[in-house]
Formats: C-alpha cells, sequence, structure tokens
C-alpha cells in the first residue's frame, strides 16, 4: 500500500470546523510515516473529479474532512474500488462515523485511529445502498422527514440547525398522511397510507435519530421503518422517541428487512445522507461489503459504538 494519503476536504463542514480540523488530522497522519495531500475543489463536481483522480492513480485512502454530505461525495470515488475511506468527522450530523464507532469531532485522534487501522491492515468491508447509480452509507428518508429537508433547504433564514426546526413546525401545521406504493425485494407492489418511510442501511440519521434503530452494516440488507398514517398529536408523541430507538415497539410503526425496496409517492423527494437524491419513484438495492472503511471491528457481537455516546 502506498504512503500517500488524500484529505478530501469540505471546508464549510459544521460551521467552519472542517477547515479547523484538516490540519490535525494531517499532521497525525504524517507522525505516523504517512505523506498527504489534501483536494479540496472549486465545487461538488470539481471536487469528486480530484478525488476520482486520486483514487485511479492510486492512493493509500480517501480520508474525508466533513460530515456525511462528505462522505457522501467520497462514496462515488471509492465504492466498488479497493481504496479504503476513512472518516474524520466534523460535521452536523456525522451519523456514517456514529455507525463505525469512529470519534466525533476529534480530528487529532480520528487521524490517529485511520493511520492505526492502515498499519495494521485494520480494514472493514461494509455495506452500502445504491440507487440510480448512486451511493448512500446511511438513511434513505422520504415522507414528512424529507418535506421538512426541502423546505429547510429553500429558507434563507436562520442558518444552521434552527432552521431545520422552523422547516419541522410548519410541516407539521400542514401535516397529512402520504399515499405509497411499496414493493419490498421482488415481491407485489402495495399501496399504504404513511407518514414516512426510512430505508436504514445504517441505523440513524439527523444527527443520531435511530430511524432504523436494528441496522447492521454488514448484513446485506437494509431496515425499512415505516410510520404509518398517524395523527398530528401521535406524531409529535412518536417521534421524540426516535433519539433512543425505541418508537419501533409503537403500533403505527412497522419494520421490515428486505436486499431491495421500490418507493413511489407523488410530491416525495429522496434524501440519502442528508443529500438531495430526486423524487420519487427510486429503487434503492442494499450491496455487500461495497466500501472499505478504516474503522476497528466490532468484538464478536457487538455493534461499533462510539465511546462519546454511552
Amino acid at each position: 500500500m502506498t504512503s500517500e494519503i488524500t484529505l478530501f476536504v469540505n471546508p464549510t463542514a459544521g460551521r467552519g470546523r472542517g477547515a479547523h480540523a484538516a490540519q490535525p488530522a494531517a499532521s497525525a497522519l504524517r507522525a505516523a510515516g504517512f505523506s498527504v495531500r489534501t483536494v479540496l475543489g472549486e465545487n461538488a463536481g470539481d471536487a469528486l473529479r480530484r478525488a476520482r483522480e486520486a483514487v485511479e492513480d492510486g492512493t493509500g485512502a480517501l480520508v474525508t474532512v466533513g460530515g456525511d454530505g462528505m462522505v457522501n461525495l467520497a462514496l462515488q470515488a471509492v465504492a466498488g474500488t479497493r481504496t479504503p475511506l476513512g472518516v474524520v468527522a466534523v460535521g452536523t450530523g456525522n451519523d456514517f462515523a456514529r455507525a463505525l464507532g469512529l470519534p466525533i469531532r476529534d480530528p487529532v485522534r480520528a487521524g490517529e485511529l485511520a493511520a492505526r487501522a492502515l498499519k495494521g491492515a485494520h480494514i472493514r468491508d461494509v455495506d452500502l445502498g445504491r440507487t440510480d447509480g448512486r451511493w448512500f452509507a446511511t438513511v434513505l428518508a422520504s415522507g414528512f422527514d424529507s418535506r421538512v429537508n426541502d423546505r429547510g433547504n429553500r429558507m434563507r433564514w436562520p442558518s444552521g440547525r434552527f432552521k431545520y426546526d422552523l422547516a419541522m413546525l410548519a410541516e407539521l401545521a400542514s401535516f397529512k398522511p402520504i399515499p405509497y406504493k411499496i414493493a419490498l425485494d421482488d415481491g407485489e407492489t402495495r399501496e399504504i397510507e404513511a407518514t414516512l418511510v426510512a430505508v436504514g442501511n445504517a441505523s440513524s440519521y439527523g444527527g443520531g435519530m435511530r430511524i432504523c434503530a436494528g441496522a447492521d452494516l454488514t448484513d446485506g440488507l437494509f431496515d425499512v421503518t415505516v410510520v404509518g398514517d398517524c395523527s398530528r398529536t401521535t406524531l409529535i408523541k412518536v417521534f421524540p422517541k426516535v433519539y433512543r430507538g425505541t418508537h419501533l415497539g409503537h403500533r403505527v410503526v412497522t419494520t421490515h428487512r428486505v436486499a431491495s425496496i421500490t418507493l413511489a409517492a407523488d410530491g416525495i423527494t429522496g434524501y440519502a445522507d442528508g443529500e438531495r437524491l430526486g423524487p420519487l419513484p427510486l429503487t434503492a438495492e442494499c450491496v455487500r461489503g461495497a466500501v472499505r472503511v478504516l474503522a476497528p471491528v466490532p468484538a464478536p457481537g457487538r455493534k461499533a459504538v462510539n465511546p462519546g455516546l454511552r
């Protein structure tokens, strides 16, 4: 393996934390004996082109510095290759890093762990979702949650996560169930009314909301959470339970474990890793072992846990 590592940096991640995190992460990698080059890019398309060039040129690893959006962009360069992905999580959500048991907002430790994984060949193969040729790592969201995302993205004020809190309140005011058509694996298409349908390769989105709490990155399957037709009052009661994953036991929630799913609903946009995919219908498949990651291997029978969340 080459000793050159590529840092793939989003300088605006986490309100500027990405720019500040790049240097200590690079220093940790250099201290371990690796040479480091940095890829920024003038925009997302240019950054992805540069990342793909680094992979084609044989970089030892592509290490993202940012949040889940930067991970999503990096996946388009490394998925299906032998180049491992490292994650220095300094964004807003950081749900993929949580799923892998990696440090959150600690670039020095994240860089040290990436270096240790490379030197000790502690590289894991984990699953990814794929829809219309685009890879995703965490959760594909559709329904009430994606409508909140849509509205928040249109708002010019305020900034940060508060914008999405306001967007959620606005969507609650106009809340009504959504008619879906859903096909699980190769089964027949079913028509249902639901509040949202979340397709989880990993367990959480939105910075620790465990919408698909049972999802496993290595089982080759999605965990699908369907929040059914319910009142505004019920949704408000169920929502706080998502942070602990205890919403899965509520009577309006059903779950499925599938290798592929097709979702259709008029006027609904799909988001994955917090990034806009486009309007439904969408078909997603879980691809086993699609990416190699620099992350600790959980003990047998245990899932990766971020130490800071215990």
